[in-house]
């Protein structure tokens, strides 16, 4: 008989229990007569298609869509990526979460513009058509909405899948021309430390950028996984900045005015600023924190029974790479290193993987991460302790599923 080696408790196992070749998995069944009666194997399947859809049977995958908003402009709403649904760590177009203050404008691209002015030498005015001609460049990147996880922030235990409480998180191949190429066309003058990007919905959605993410790795993003952008995601372009809070990248951009200082609008005041503790309130903390979830299991997807699975999850940081996950299997009382996946890449989700025999018994699932900074993802208590009460902004603490005896998941506090 093939002998697991646990390294933590609650049944996780050293990651080469998958490689050995007399490991029985439950449900694999022994071969006896090779099958020959397919109707597939005797009959011509469909031609091509145009644009592809989900095999038969695997349609049911689909945002949640969340627009209860009493009092915001029509359109608001947000739909959540289930990535409980998902392996890999790419996001379908379809499936990338939303995030709308106004609903989604019906923008032609030959209609539509990018305004440059302000603090620079020549104001400048870049049509559609102009940008496909640009050098392009691409990026792997994560997009995660500032709300995400607000869910786990109060005080009562949220039972709903885990593609709702963290599904305000996506992850996608990024293409575009870097805005700093255009800026020095336009010549950004040297008193030009901020940015205001504004978007072309009708809550003209804007942001302040300081200078330096400006000219660094902020993207006009054109395509997103290889085709145009989608309405959704800001047809026909958006800003992207990598590794910053999910509204500082305005979809639609129309225009960005550089001047000397911040504009202070809604959005950064009394919207996404993050009430502390101490009773100051905290502008322009764009950097998304160090973080990881479980995604299998999870609420939404629950165990069949006891035997051997592989734990899996994805962690990001916006500071970098993902240097560590650990998990654990007790709530917390041992812990064990995750395998991260390759390419482990700075501010791109990365996926961890362990296995784990599942016993029956009722389990706790913990996650946690440290990114290449040195920066851990914090307790549930350190990170409420930093804020006022109700803050929803930011929470990237450690989470947990509880796994009851009859293969249940559901959301646990530690």
């Amino acid at each position: 008989m093939t002998e697991w080696r646990a390294i933590a408790g609650g049944g996780l196992l050293d990651r080469r229990a998958f490689l050995t070749a007399s490991l029985a998995v439950p449900g694999a069944l022994s071969l006896g007569a090779a099958p020959t009666n397919e109707p597939w194997l005797s009959r011509p399947g469909t031609p091509p298609s145009g644009y592809g859809n989900p095999a038969p049977g695997e349609g049911g995958v689909a945002r949640l869509i969340h627009t209860d908003y009493p009092g915001i402009a029509p359109g608001a709403g947000v739909s959540f990526t289930p990535l409980h649904q998902l392996r890999g760590r790419l996001t379908p177009n379809g499936l990338h979460f939303e995030r709308h203050h106004a609903g989604i404008p019906a923008i032609g691209a030959d209609q539509h513009q990018l305004v440059i002015h302000g603090a620079v030498d020549r104001p400048l005015a870049f049509r559609v058509e102009d940008l496909l001609r640009y050098p392009m460049e691409s990026e792997l990147a994560f997009l995660e909405c500032s709300g995400n996880s607000l869910l786990l922030a109060g005080d009562a235990v949220p039972e709903v899948p885990s593609g709702v409480i963290h599904g305000l998180l996506s992850c996608s191949e990024w293409t575009g021309v870097r805005l700093g190429v255009l800026l020095e066309e336009a010549g950004i003058r040297p008193d030009a430390a901020w940015g205001i990007a504004e978007g072309g919905d009708a809550a003209r959605m804007n942001r302040s950028i300081p200078r330096a993410k400006l000219l660094g790795d902020a993207l006009v993003a054109l395509y997103q996984n290889g085709e145009r952008l989608r309405p959704e995601q800001g047809y026909p372009l958006r800003l992207f900045l990598p590794g910053w809070e999910g509204n500082t990248s305005i979809k639609w951009l129309r225009r960005l005015e550089l001047r000397a200082t911040p504009v202070h609008s809604r959005e950064e005041t009394s919207k996404y600023s993050d009430r502390m503790a101490d009773g100051s309130v905290r502008q322009f903390s764009f950097e998304m924190g160090v973080k990881s979830i479980v995604t299998h299991p999870s609420p939404g997807a629950g165990l069949a029974g006891p035997g051997l699975y592989e734990l899996s999850g994805l962690a990001w940081s916006g500071a970098g790479r993902v240097r560590r996950v650990e998990v654990s299997a007790d709530g917390g009382a041992s812990w064990a290193d995750a395998v991260l996946e390759e390419p482990n890449l700075p501010r791109c989700l990365v996926r961890f993987r362990l296995p784990w025999r599942w016993n029956g018994a009722p389990s706790q699932i913990v996650s946690r991460a440290t990114d290449e900074t040195g920066a851990v993802q914090p307790t549930r208590d350190a990170w409420r302790a930093g804020y006022a009460a109700g803050q929803i902004y930011h929470y990237n603490a450690v989470g947990a599923w509880q796994v009851h005896a009859d293969g249940r998941v559901t959301n646990a506090f530690v």
